[in-house]
């Protein structure tokens, strides 16, 4: 599973899914104590009924399994009622994962447009200086 980056949308959906997204803050809310797939399963269809929507276990599974083998998320696995179940926890906190994808988009954009790329980023940091000199603060030196 790759992540592929939609302009049209905001936040964590600018990258994933509704469902993955609220999956993935249950799991940062949850932390160390760690998400059983179905914990995470009911958690997400209890958000997403409000939006008349559901999702599928075998989705929430699919989904923790991809992220797992990324390296976003660790499991271990436990036995209990019906055989062994899977605990999922984040490697990450939110912040540390968006910087992340942010360094990847980045980066590829260095990649496939470097000089547009670079252009574009130093008017951004310009543009950034420039707005907190209006607000009376001195914004990033060079």
């Amino acid at each position: 599973m790759g992540f592929v980056f939609d302009t049209s949308e905001h936040g964590l959906r600018t990258i994933m899914k509704g469902y993955q997204a609220i999956c993935m803050r249950f799991l940062w809310e949850k932390g160390e104590k760690g998400v059983s797939t179905s914990e995470a399963w009911l958690h997400v269809n209890k958000i997403l009924i409000e939006e008349e929507k559901t999702i599928s276990r075998t989705s929430i599974i699919y989904f923790l399994n991809n992220m797992s083998e990324k390296g976003f998320l660790r499991y271990i696995s436990k036995s209990g009622r019906g055989g062994y179940h899977s605990i999922y926890y984040p490697v990450y906190d939110e912040a540390e994962f968006k910087e992340f994808i942010a360094r990847q988009i980045i980066e590829k954009l260095l990649e496939a447009f470097p000089d547009e790329t670079d252009k574009a980023l130093l008017k951004i940091k310009n543009e950034g200086a420039g707005q907190a000199e209006a607000r009376g603060h001195p914004g990033p030196h060079p």
